[in-house]
């Protein structure tokens, strides 16, 4: 994994590739605008990791910065996956002084459980407690 390194810089993140890349390949944002994906990453702690100046990964971070974080939009490039990547990206994240007394960090995913596993991320202690209201357009 030499030569990679990850940025907060949203001016040297690559908006065409992570618009590209959730709208086009990510189950959870297929067909998200453009113009979604920068309002998005307005409103969030982004992270953009970098092999020279070519991104290679990406994720965000929705944060109250005290109760809870919501990580969104992770991804890695299929070139660059299992390469150690995803897991340099995540432990970073997880070592940010503005999540540091957050009370839960949650994610939502539908085929890397053991992946984030690995960092102590577990199912959501009573899930019936939990709810949701979809698209407040």
């Amino acid at each position: 994994m030499m030569h990679i390194r990850i940025s907060r810089n949203k001016d040297e993140m690559d908006l065409d590739l992570i618009h590209q890349f959730l709208s086009e390949k990510a189950y959870w944002a297929i067909g998200r605008t453009k113009a979604d994906v920068i309002k998005s990453m307005e409103n969030s702690i982004c992270f953009g990791v970098f092999r020279e100046f070519e991104q290679i990964a990406f994720a965000r971070i929705v944060t109250d910065r005290v109760v809870f974080g919501w990580v969104m939009d992770f991804f890695v490039v299929e070139s660059e996956q299992k390469k150690g990547v995803g897991e340099y990206l995540l432990s970073s994240i997880l070592k940010i002084p503005e999540l540091e007394n957050v009370n839960g960090l949650g994610l939502r995913t539908k085929d890397a459980h053991n992946f984030y596993a690995k960092y102590g991320f577990e199912k959501i202690l009573h899930p019936d407690t939990w709810m949701l209201k979809r698209n407040l357009k």
